[in-house]
């Protein structure tokens, strides 16, 4: 019994909750062959195929060279944080905000202990968590939650574009302002970074072909190419190049999905339900997507959500601000918690305190954004 209790509490608690939701919802509205109806297999397929392409390029070093050429050309800490950060905010638009977390924090704890700048460590580790959430917003292979709206709503990519935009800009702007409270700014490094990463660089010929396969990855997310083709040439290949790259995309994230797909759909036939959620949510959708995203996150809130309304745009900047805020409302924010206090397990509570505030802050001015654009 303690071992089954164990194998409980290992579990992905999101996927816990959708799943258990799911088998609820179930109960009201029986299994049938509408609940197929009910799954984004585009969204899946799509979110899939990323997801092991950019593992790829992960597993070849790709995202490490790229920041070792940008790192060799630093001279203070001013310079470093701000490549640490926009590395975050930049490549997180592209490779999602996730995998730019996994990516460039363990990175940056490396090279500041090896310049013994660790006075600049808690703050730069935060301002990269802020910086991948917010930067992924603006495109559409961003985030999870941006993927299943930007497909959901079928808007063109230059609509999306430009919705997210002007969020984008002003978090840039809030960043570079942040980098310069940061202590010692000025202070030349004692150590040259480049030679203080060792990392194994992997096949050229691998690159090129996930290079390419990410081409077709956003040939596909502007629906030139059809997800279903996208994600037979990305087994066919990867399988055929390296088949246990396939075994490292983001299972449990897929299955949550599935779970809120069947939970959505089963609530949204139950017409006292979708009449209740659509009232509530008709013209708040921004305020209760920032506010239920603090609670369980802000992919389970799109995916709840979306079912009980149509006025997706407002959808899509609420979930995406609401990455802000609590240490959940982004799960990607949990990346960047594990990896510091992993090093660092003594200053957990400096880091807590110092993330909440940041991210408070940065929500309170996006929200008073938002609130100042619905006005003009």
């Amino acid at each position: 019994m303690n071992s089954i209790i164990s194998k409980i509490k290992r579990l992905d608690k999101v996927l816990c909750i959708a799943w258990i939701l799911a088998i609820i919802s179930a109960f009201f509205i029986h299994p049938d062959r509408t609940y197929i109806s009910y799954i984004d297999f585009r969204s899946l397929g799509i979110l899939w195929g990323l997801m092991v392409i950019i593992q790829g390029l992960k597993e070849n070093s790709v995202f490490e060279r790229i920041a070792i050429a940008l790192l060799s050309k630093v001279k203070n800490g001013f310079e470093l944080a701000v490549v640490l950060v926009f590395m975050c905010f930049i490549g997180s638009m592209l490779i999602t905000n996730d995998v730019a977390l996994i990516t460039f924090v363990p990175l940056a704890i490396m090279i500041l202990s090896s310049c013994k700048r660790e006075d600049l460590m808690i703050p730069v580790v935060v301002l990269q968590t802020i910086a991948a959430n917010l930067g992924s917003m603006l495109t559409p292979i961003g985030n999870p939650q941006n993927l299943y709206l930007y497909g959901l709503t079928g808007m063109k990519l230059s609509s999306f574009i430009l919705t997210m935009l002007p969020y984008s800009l002003i978090s840039a702007v809030l960043l570079f302002a942040c980098l310069f409270t940061l202590p010692g700014r000025k202070e030349k490094l004692s150590n040259t970074k480049e030679n203080s990463i060792t990392s194994r660089f992997g096949s050229r010929t691998q690159i090129m072909i996930y290079t390419v396969l990410f081409v077709v990855a956003l040939l596909t997310v502007v629906r030139i190419i059809p997800w279903y083709v996208f994600a037979i040439i990305v087994l066919v290949i990867v399988g055929g190049m390296d088949f246990k790259i396939l075994l490292r995309a983001d299972y449990i994230l897929l299955l949550t999905f599935i779970g809120f797909f069947i939970f959505t759909g089963n609530m949204g036939k139950i017409d006292y339900i979708r009449n209740f959620f659509g009232t509530v949510l008709t013209g708040r959708e921004f305020a209760i997507g920032v506010i239920l995203s603090q609670f369980i996150s802000n992919v389970p809130a799109t995916l709840m959500l979306s079912g009980f309304t149509t006025n997706y745009t407002s959808l899509l900047v609420g979930v995406n601000v609401g990455g802000l805020g609590t240490l959940i409302a982004s799960m990607a924010s949990l990346i960047s918690f594990k990896a510091y206090t992993k090093e660092f397990p003594d200053r957990l509570g400096k880091y807590f305190g110092m993330f909440t505030l940041a991210n408070i802050i940065f929500l309170v001015i996006l929200v008073g954004f938002r609130i100042a654009i619905s006005l003009f």
